[in-house]
């Protein structure tokens, strides 16, 4: 007598088997945000302050102090999730920056601001006649903060630092 697993059951075994998988390609995917975002600002710092202060929610000089070192908060980000080091802390700590992002995307459109978000690269006051394009950079920012909450619930992933510290290269526990 055979015994075929129920349809529940199968899908368990399925989601068991694929989720260590999306985790990577979730970490991978948000560290190559963070290196991306973080590297493309880093090489001008005087720009992503002025990035920061074109969404008028700070003084300067507190706008500038926060744009300078925002690349390098994205670029250690970037490094923990491409290791897997510290994972659950570093999708915490994306998911409110992309909380805050999304949060001041949203206000500098509320209020009628013509700014480019300054995400990835030199940002500010839009030129006359250039269009922001707010909902976009919304939606992309909540596909990100979608995989840091992957990641928030299921840190533990294959190839990872937090892992292998942990003695083990499987995934089956999610206890951490």
């Amino acid at each position: 007598m055979t015994v075929t697993p129920s349809p529940s059951a199968s899908r368990a075994g399925r989601w068991q088997a694929l989720r260590p998988w999306l985790g990577v390609a979730a970490r991978l995917g948000l560290a190559a945000v963070w290196l991306i975002a973080g590297g493309t600002k880093v090489g001008d710092l005087a720009a992503s302050g002025r990035a920061v202060n074109a969404y008028q929610v700070m003084p300067y000089d507190v706008a500038t102090v926060i744009g300078a070192a925002l690349p390098f908060v994205e670029l250690a980000l970037g490094v923990l999730l491409l290791v897997g080091l510290a994972t659950r802390i570093s999708a915490g700590v994306s998911a409110a920056l992309l909380v805050v992002f999304v949060a001041g995307i949203a206000s500098a459109w509320a209020r009628g601001l013509a700014i480019d978000c300054g995400c990835f690269g030199s940002g500010g006051q839009l030129a006359a006649g250039r269009t922001p394009s707010y909902l976009p950079e919304i939606l992309r920012d909540l596909g990100f903060l979608v995989l840091a909450g992957f990641l928030l619930i299921w840190p533990r992933t294959p190839f990872s630092v937090d892992g292998w510290l942990a003695g083990d290269d499987t995934v089956e526990d999610d206890d951490e």
